[in-house]
C-alpha cells in the first residue's frame, strides 16, 4: 500500500518512522511542511524536513529534540565567539547537512532535487518531499509585533501571544510535481499528528483539491487537551480554535473522512462521527518507534 503522509516535524516525523516500519521500502512518501524554512549564516535550513529525514534515518537527537543524534556544538560556539547570532542552535553534523542543501541550490537543483539527494545519502529508502520548490514562510502577528516563524518559536521560546497566522508567499507557490504524483498515486493519505496552525494548514491549503478526501485520515496531535510538543494547545486557543481532539476534527473535516483518536478522548467518539468521520480510537501517543509501528499498523488495518 502506497502512503502518502502530510508531516511537520515532531509527532508527523514520529509516525512516519512508524510508517517505515510496516509498509514496504519505497510505499512511503513524507511530505514535509516547508513555512517554517529559514536562512541562517547563509545557509538554507528545513527543519521540518529534516526532522522527518534524521528520524528515518535513525539519527534523531532524541536529547536535545531536534539535530542528529551525539552531535557537538564546536562551530556554534565559534560562531558565538565571533559575534555572529547563535540563538538558533545547529550542531556540527547538522550544519553539513545544511551546507550540502545550500550547495546543491547554488548549483541549479530545485529544493525537491535537493532534498532527495539528501534523503539518498542518509541511506533513507522511504522519500521525503518539501510541500513546494516555491518558498513559503510562516508569520505570526503577535503582542510583541510581527515575527518570523523561527524568531517567535526558537529566539522568543513561543511566549508572546499569537494573534493571526499569515503563510507569505503561498498565493503564488504551487506544489512540487512530485508532490502532486505522490498524492495521486497515494492509497491512503494521511494527515500527521502535527500542529494543525503551522505545519499542516500550510500543506493543505497549498495541495488543495489534490487531496482525496475519501482516501484521507487525520490523526489528532491533541490528547486529553495537550499536544505531543509545541505550543499547539496554546496556539489554537489564542486564534479562537478548539485545541482539543473534537476541535482539530472540526478542522479537517472538508479535507479527510478518517480521524484517529486516542483513548483518553474516546468521549468524544460519537460527536466526530456525527461530523461525518470514521473513527479509530487507539493509543496516538509515540514514545518510541514500536509505539509510532503499531499507530500506523492499526490505521493501515481495514476498519
Amino acid at each position: 500500500m502506497k502512503v502518502a503522509l502530510l508531516a511537520g516535524g515532531t509527532g508527523g516525523a514520529k509516525l512516519a518512522a512508524g510508517f517505515q516500519e510496516v509498509l514496504a521500502p519505497g510505499d512511503l512518501t513524507v511530505i514535509a511542511n516547508t513555512a517554517d524554512d529559514v536562512e541562517v549564516w547563509g545557509l538554507h535550513v528545513s527543519p521540518d524536513v529534516d526532522s522527518v529525514i534524521f528520524r528515518l534515518a535513525g539519527v534523531f537527537n532524541e536529547v536535545t529534540g531536534f539535530g542528529i543524534a551525539e552531535d557537538t556544538f564546536d562551530a556554534l560556539a565559534q560562531f558565538e565567539r565571533l559575534g555572529l547570532p547563535a540563538w538558533f542552535r545547529i550542531g556540527d553534523r547538522d550544519l553539513a547537512v545544511h551546507v550540502a542543501r545550500t550547495q546543491l541550490l547554488a548549483q541549479g537543483c530545485r529544493l525537491t532535487e535537493a532534498t532527495l539527494s539528501l534523503v539518498r545519502r542518509f541511506g533513507v529508502e522511504s522519500r521525503v518531499l518539501p510541500m513546494s520548490d516555491d518558498p513559503v514562510r510562516t508569520w505570526f502577528q503577535t503582542d510583541r509585533g510581527p515575527l518570523a516563524f523561527q524568531d517567535y518559536y526558537v529566539r522568543e521560546r513561543a511566549a508572546p501571544r499569537v494573534l493571526a497566522v499569515e503563510y507569505a508567499g503561498l498565493e503564488s507557490a504551487r506544489p512540487a510535481p512530485e508532490v502532486a504524483l505522490a498524492v495521486g498515486a497515494a492509497d491512503l493519505v494521511v494527515i500527521g499528528p502535527s500542529n494543525p496552525v503551522v505545519s499542516v494548514w500550510p500543506i493543505l491549503q497549498l495541495l488543495g483539491p489534490l487531496v482525496p478526501r475519501e482516501r484521507c485520515v487525520a490523526v489528532s496531535p491533541v490528547v486529553a487537551g495537550a499536544a505531543l510538543k509545541g505550543p499547539t494547545v496554546e496556539m489554537m486557543r489564542s486564534l479562537g480554535r478548539d485545541p482539543t481532539g473534537l476541535g482539530v476534527a472540526r478542522e479537517y473535516v472538508e479535507v479527510a473522512s478518517g480521524f484517529v483518536l486516542d483513548r483518553a478522548d474516546a468521549a468524544d467518539r460519537a460527536v466526530i462521527e456525527g461530523l461525518g468521520y470514521r473513527v479509530l480510537v487507539t493509543d496516538t501517543l509515540m514514545p518510541d518507534v514500536a509505539a509510532a509501528a503499531r499507530l500506523a499498523a492499526a490505521i493501515l488495518r481495514p476498519s
